[in-house]
This record gives C-alpha cells, structure tokens and sequence, in this order.
C-alpha cells in the first residue's frame, strides 16, 4: 500500500471540508447529488468518448497502482542476470532454456529466448528496445484518461453551474426552490476542479511516474542480456545493472 497516496488523498478532501467548517459552513451543504452525477457522468461519457475501449480499460484498471504499486525488484533481478552470467560462461548459453519456463513475466521471458536462440546481441537489443517502446506507448496512452478527465472536469462543473442557474432563473416565483438551484450550481463547479486536481490529474502523474520505473527496470533486464550475449564478465554486468538503480 502506498501510504503517501493514501494520506495526500485524505489530507486534500479534509482541507476542503475542514476550510468550509472554518468559515462557518456546513458540510452538508457541499454534498449535491445532482451536481455530483452532472461532472461525474458529464467527465466519464467524455473519456469515454475519446478513448478506444481497450485504451480506457488499462487506464481504469491502472488506476489501482496509485495505492497499491506494480512490485519490482531491481536487486533480485540483477543476481538472476548474473547468475545466467556465469551459468552461461561455465556451460553455454543453451543451458538457459531451462530458466525460460519459470520466468512470469512475458517481456524477460521472451529476451531469455532470444539469448538462448543465439540472436546477435544487436539485434537483440533492437527487438527488446522495440518492444519496451512499443508497450510503454500504450500504457502511456491508457493513463492518459485520468489526464482527459482532468481537463474536462472543470468544464462540465460549469456546464452544471449554468444548468443550475437556468433552473434558478426557471423558478424566480418560487423563492423556496432558489436555494436548491443555486447550491447545485455553485457545488458543481467545485467538484469539476475538485476532482480535477486533487483526483484526476495526481492520478495521470502518478500513473506516469510508475511507468517510468516499469520502463527502466525493463531497460535494465536488456542491458543485462546483451551483456550476457557479449560474453561479459557477470560481475561487470551486475555493476552496470545497478546503475539503473537510484
């Protein structure tokens, strides 16, 4: 879990609610459902919209790395590449096709095969380095969602201000029903900004920035093959492995 996240989430929503009890507000007088389904239905149909559905089925589902972040283990994975160092100095590269099967990730699954396969070191690299490029585009572009809703947020908060305001103005002979229209209004613009910048737009960022490991543990791994495939002493590799690590 990802307390930072947890407690900066906690800390955002509680400084708002705490400065409207400071000013002699009510907390209740922020919560509108009808403002609430107005920005959050307005700012999902929106994403949606604009996103292939796969696109937008990652994004939601990478969501969860906000709290709970993809495990990685750059220490581990530096001893597992250098013990197919020495494994492959002292008996050959073949005998790393019994290592293939037990590796769960697909990516250093597949640049294991292709060390075993005796593909030219080169060449490996540029078939792994597409790959990297190539996944981190999608993912990048799934995390985009929460960056779309950011931006939209805002706009459908005064799209429901203005709706407030016209059923405001739709009921001037009834002064009891004022009240209503003008909270909606004025609360819909504070949950498209709300949201936008204490939900959606800390979620795009955070979402990238775990990319970004993800990305260079994978460049790691490649720098490790090659290394392998060069015929480089395991020590040397392992050193310039943990280079990646900061």
């Amino acid at each position: 879990m990802d307390r930072i996240s947890v407690f900066g989430l906690v800390l955002g929503f509680a400084a708002i609610l705490g400065g409207q009890v400071l000013e002699g507000g009510h907390v209740s007088s922020l919560v509108q459902p009808t403002a609430f389904f107005i920005v959050i239905g307005g700012t999902l149909g929106a994403v949606m919209l604009q996103s292939p559905l796969r696109t937008f089925v990652d994004g939601v589902r990478m969501a969860r790395w906000v709290f709970v972040p993809p495990v990685t283990s750059p220490a581990r994975m530096i001893e597992q590449v250098a013990n197919w160092g020495q494994i492959a100095r002292k008996d050959g590269l073949l005998v790393l096709e019994n290592h293939v099967g037990n590796l769960r990730d697909p990516f250093m699954r597949k640049g294991l095969q292709l060390l075993v396969d005796g593909v030219d070191p080169v060449r490996l690299r540029e078939v792994l380095e597409v790959e990297i490029d190539a996944w981190e585009a999608q993912m990048r572009q799934s995390t985009k969602i929460w960056e779309a809703a950011g931006g939209y947020a805002p706009t459908i908060g005064i799209l429901g201000a203005v709706m407030g305001l016209i059923h405001v103005m739709e009921n001037l002979s009834d002064p009891s029903r004022l009240g209503a229209g003008i909270a909606v209004a004025f609360v819909a613009t504070i949950y498209g900004v709300g949201f936008a910048n204490l939900v959606f737009l800390p979620i795009a960022k955070k979402l990238a920035a775990q990319i970004g490991v993800l990305v260079t543990q994978r460049e790691m791994f490649v720098d490790g093959i090659v290394g392998i495939a060069n015929g480089e002493n395991p020590r040397i590799i392992a050193s310039r492995m943990q280079g990646y690590v900061v």
